[in-house]
């Protein structure tokens, strides 16, 4: 770009409209278009816009900037009328008549003639501010800007050609315009670097760049969504930078709208662009001319808010918006150009491009390949097991000991996330993945020349410049003077124990580590120099997670469902912690089987040792089936002590059942609405959440009977009329032995799971627990959940209630799991039960679940978990509660312990279920790092059931990442 030519269009950058209060607005609205309403200032950048409210109507003033001609106004009215006939899904403001048939009425203030409308008010929300944006909302952003792009394909208009300060086809004379307005040197600097850069590629490609009409500024602050959960737009309003330009300038402003939003990273915003693409396909001049234009879009910005507040002070909505014009100017140019049209390019369904070294001799060529060590600091690596990648020295400890095992050297894998740079509780964004190897070495090398080329010292090591590339070597000291130039196969540097080299075309430094989801991106400049040790590349251990979908929806039946729209592909957890293939940490409060914590090393230890013993049925003799049923017996209540050992939750449900319709013949069993039991046959029947089943309560066997839950939060009884639930329980047992269909058992968990650990009201289960056992029926405790230590003060749920059943059903926890369950009853019950024959489970009771059991056992008595349910999880309940008193969808926090659910209403007094904003609220959860999800019929609970090891800095770290997303937005 040169400097600001006298010959600048003044048009290019215009003054702002005088002033005008909202009683004047007022007395124009009524003056000329006959509409009697209050006035509401409204921000705009060049414009006066002004709400009108009467009647019960609105509609909005418009006030257009003095250098708006006629013939342009004229344009915009027949452009929303023509978008409307052509997309009547779109909605869009069309302008209302005045009351002497004109569409426009001029008025002088100030000296000025200005020309005013009134156009219709558009219902919802526009996506301005800097809110999250979902997946969903981008991807709809982008594809209605392509339906709007194919709209306007055709259309022209008196007044389309214009002089534009947002017509991108302008940029170097707006910016030799708006530059001077920025009084920080060192921002003007950036912005001119970046834009001229920026420029320089858009230029050479601008005879390939179809031109029409376009929108000019389909932004966040222009999309209007009448869905405020989803955010996906509906309608567009001002049209006010209707322009014709090059096409491609329309996504390219949408996309950069959204880089400054909170979350936003450039592969998440360029969704849109992908959805764009899907309607209206870029080509390939176009998809080059993308991030370019976003950059110059994006100086522009910044250039602009400076001129407005020189020449404008007062305003404020343009003050406001310089803060995030600057985010948008960060991003855009927080990559070289380069990178950033990778990204655009894969967005698209390019292939990658990556960069390479041309072929040269060895760079350490006394170093025998053969006896180098590749080391693995992946997410799976064995040598970063038992927590190791929490240390800080990790790496350099791994690759001594390789050295201490015979090898010449230790290298690192290029571009493989590295576990070792994770960090926890969670980070959301983690700079794990090096563009360059590491070696360490047994003894100093000298490094020779791999092609001819120039040597310069830096604090760090050394740059050598030659072939196109540069080669970064840190650590390395110089055998030559700085500029020296050397041959190919000269030495240059020699190194004593330790290099990092990364390698680039041109002579852009990359940096050491990036994010994952950009090092694809990153290397199409940046070059693997591994050949330069190995004369090779190394096999590729990516894993892409979306294949891995494809793979499951092909051959595991479509109702085993996974968790988010998007999963990652997890391949590690540690403690509470899971891990991606990505090395990326995610804080686990869903994982109520793994109680202990993820990979725990003593059971660890215990499986292998157990197995490399003996593993068989439990028909034979041995000890660890009778030591795991005597420690688990001993830990409930007399006479509670004969065991019967299953393989899951859904099986120790199934048997309680069946040993209870063996007490008395009887098939009748009275159960709890909303309730999950599990998924044989038999706990399936007694199963009546429509949360897991549509038709649960529609398809229930004629001899399943069912009362009310007992929710003292959402249920039809609350409060002191809560014990009406046992009244009426107790009716019901009583109808039915008064029927002749007396109920075999009660199945109920003593605190209600699906509803996200809700407690029952105190003395539910001691009167509904009397009356069936006055008719004969047993009492079952399905503890598969709430049961072993998880509520912190009671061991079983059912001890909160004050009560002993007759049967215990119990899984998940006791095998951290493993696959492990049991059913514990009286020896007289038991026994009664041989009636139906013998009981056997083949791996029920196995040694090495009878081990995991054991095991289990023994570190929560000695890490003190059931405690730590009691002080962590109270702390994590109240901090939990605290969020109530900023975020009205916060209801209460049910639930004790680590069995905790925190529910989502609309409206705390009708109690509406915030069900659809739980589900997007999960999704973004995960985005920042937390895995959680919901549950309850309404699915408007988050599920809070976390390894009994969280500690508090998890508890701050969870509670932190949900306000805010509470408060940013889903």
């Amino acid at each position: 770009m040169n400097d600001r030519s006298s010959s600048v269009d003044f048009l290019l950058v215009q003054d702002p409209p005088p002033e005008i209060s909202e009683e004047d607005a007022a007395a124009f609205a009524d003056t000329l278009f006959g509409i009697d309403a209050t006035a509401r200032s409204l921000g705009s950048h060049q414009d006066r816009n002004f709400l009108l409210e009467g009647s019960g109507e609105r509609a909005l003033l418009k006030i257009s900037n003095p250098a708006t001609t006629m013939a342009e106004l004229e344009a915009q009215s027949r452009a929303a009328i023509h978008l409307a006939e052509r997309e009547p899904r779109i909605r869009v403001p069309l302008t209302r008549t005045a009351r002497d048939g004109g569409r426009a009425q001029k008025l002088t203030v100030g000296g000025q003639t200005l020309h005013a409308r009134v156009l219709d008010f558009l219902d919802g929300a526009p996506l301005s501010g800097g809110r999250y944006l979902s997946p969903h909302a981008v991807r709809a952003i982008g594809a209605l800007a392509a339906r709007v792009a194919l709209a306007f394909a055709d259309f022209a208009a008196p007044g389309i050609e214009r002089s534009n300060q947002w017509d991108l086809r302008r940029a170097p004379e707006v910016l030799d315009a708006l530059l001077p307005q920025v009084s920080d040197e060192a921002l003007r600097a950036r912005l001119r670097e970046a834009s001229d850069d920026a420029w320089a590629q858009v230029s050479s490609l601008s005879g390939a760049l179809p031109v029409q009409t376009i929108h000019g500024d389909l932004t966040d602050d222009n999309v209007v969504s009448n869905d405020t959960i989803t955010g996906i737009p509906d309608g567009i309003i001002d049209f006010g930078d209707l322009n014709r330009s090059w096409a491609v300038g329309e996504i390219a402003i949408t996309v950069s709208s959204l880089l400054h939003h909170d979350g936003a990273t450039l592969p998440s915003v360029l969704r849109a662009a992908a959805a764009y693409h899907a309607i209206r396909p870029l080509s390939l001049a176009e998809a080059e001319a993308l991030w370019p234009l976003v950059v110059l879009r994006g100086s522009i910005l910044v250039a602009s808010g400076h001129h407005v507040q020189t020449t404008d002070p007062d305003n404020e909505y343009a003050s406001e918006n310089l803060l995030h014009e600057l985010r948008i100017f960060e991003q855009a140019t927080s990559v070289p150009l380069a990178v950033a049209n990778e990204l655009v390019r894969t967005s698209l369904g390019h292939e990658v491009q990556q960069a390479s070294l041309p072929a040269s001799p060895s760079l350490m060529p006394t170093l025998n390949p053969n006896d180098v060590t590749v080391l693995d600091f992946s997410a799976t690596s064995a040598a970063l097991d038992n927590g190791r990648w929490l240390e800080n020295d990790a790496e350099a400890e791994i690759a001594v000991e390789a050295l201490r095992a015979g090898a010449s050297a230790a290298l690192t894998r290029f571009a493989e996330p590295r576990l070792t740079r994770a960090r926890i509780p969670i980070d959301p964004e983690p700079q794990n993945t090096p563009l360059g190897i590491e070696l360490t070495l047994a003894k100093p090398h000298e490094l020779i020349a791999p092609w001819p080329g120039t040597v310069t010292l830096n604090s760090d090591g050394i740059a050598f410049r030659g072939n196109g590339v540069l080669l970064s070597l840190e650590r390395a000291d110089a055998l030559v003077s700085d500029g020296s130039e050397v041959t190919t196969g000269a030495p240059f540097a020699r190194v004593q124990h330790r290099l990092r080299v990364r390698a680039s075309l041109g002579d852009v430094e990359v940096p050491w580590l990036v994010g994952p989801e950009l090092a694809a991106a990153w290397r199409t400049i940046a070059c693997d120099p591994t050949p330069l040790v190995l004369g090779h590349t190394l096999p590729s251990t990516d894993r892409d997670s979306a294949a891995l979908i494809v793979r499951r929806r092909g051959t595991l039946a479509d109702a085993q469902e996974f968790y988010y729209d998007e999963p990652p592909m997890m391949v590690r957890g540690w403690k509470e912690y899971l891990v991606d293939t990505d090395a990326r940490v995610y804080l686990d409060v869903l994982n109520n089987v793994t109680s202990l914590g993820h990979a725990h090393p003593r059971l660890v230890n215990a499986v292998t040792r157990q197995w490399s013993l003996l593993n068989t049925n439990s028909r034979f003799n041995y000890p660890e089936v009778v030591d795991f049923s005597e420690r688990l017996s001993a830990l409930l209540p007399d006479p509670l002590s004969s065991v019967f050992l299953v393989n899951s939750g859904s099986e120790a449900v199934d048997l309680a059942l069946r040993i209870a319709r063996a007490w008395k013949g009887r098939s009748d069993v009275l159960a709890v609405r909303e309730a999950y039991h599990g998924w044989t046959y038999l706990s399936d029947a007694v199963s009546t959440s429509i949360a897991d089943n549509p038709d649960a309560l529609s398809s229930r066997p004629d001899w399943v009977h069912a009362v009310d839950a007992p929710n003292t939060y959402r249920g039809k009884y609350r409060g002191t009329e809560s014990t009406r639930y046992a009244d009426e329980a107790v009716a019901e047992v009583e109808r039915l032995a008064a029927a002749g269909t007396p109920v075999g058992a009660f199945i109920a968990e003593a605190f209600y799971g699906n509803a996200g650990g809700v407690a029952l009201p105190d003395g539910y289960l001691d009167a509904v627990y009397r009356a069936v056992r006055k008719t004969g029926g047993l009492a079952i405790a399905d503890e598969v959940q709430v049961g072993y230590g998880r509520l912190g003060e009671w061991f079983w749920g059912f001890e909160q209630q004050g009560v002993v059943p007759d049967l215990v059903a119990v899984a998940k926890a006791m095998g951290n799991g493993h696959p492990l369950g049991a059913v514990i009853t009286t020896p007289e019950i038991a026994a009664n039960y041989r009636s139906q024959g013998y009981f056997f489970s083949s791996a029920g009771g196995s040694p090495v679940s009878s081990v995991v059991g054991l095991t289990v056992l023994d570190v929560m008595r000695d890490e003190r978990l059931q405690e730590n349910a009691v002080e962590t999880g109270s702390y994590l309940k109240e901090r939990l509660a605290t969020l109530g008193t900023r975020h009205p969808l916060v209801g209460t926090v049910h639930g004790s312990g680590f069995y905790l659910g925190l529910e989502l209403v609309r409206d705390r007094v009708t109690l509406e279920p915030a069900t659809a904003e739980t589900y997007a609220i999960c999704e973004r959860l995960r985005e920042v790092g937390v895995i959680v999800q919901p549950t309850s019929d309404y699915q408007c609970v988050l599920k809070i059931k976390p390894p009994m090891c969280l500690t508090r800095a998890s508890a701050d770290a969870f509670v932190d990442a949900l306000d805010r997303v509470l408060t940013t937005g889903w």
